[in-house]
């Protein structure tokens, strides 16, 4: 799945927490997810000085926030185990783990 492809699928899927994510998809979701907040921080920054920078980038994190943990949700589906387990992330011992998890390959 490319980049394009991948944007599409995870923003059609906005909400949708049931079902299968490749890695690929979630993969190059996140990176434009990334480079959106890198973005709107520029452009808040530019516009409206470091305040509007911060408001910017939050509000695109609101946008992508339930379409990033759908996706995330559908990748551990993916690989057998439950969309909970990315509450792992909430500790700090957790994050490796689920990060391996997101980048292990289909089961």
């Amino acid at each position: 799945m490319g980049f394009a492809e991948s944007i599409s699928t995870c923003m059609g899927k906005y909400a949708t927490f049931k079902g299968r994510a490749t890695r690929s998809e979630y993969w190059w979701f996140y990176l434009f997810t990334v480079l959106v907040g890198w973005g709107a921080t520029i452009v808040g920054t530019v516009s409206l000085g470091d305040e509007g920078g911060s408001m910017f980038s939050g509000v695109a994190s609101l946008i992508f926030v339930i379409p990033g943990m759908a996706a995330g949700c559908r990748r551990m589906h993916d690989i057998g185990k439950s969309g909970w387990s990315l509450l792992w992330m909430v500790t700090i011992i957790g994050i490796p783990v689920v990060i391996y998890w997101l980048a292990k390959d289909t089961d």
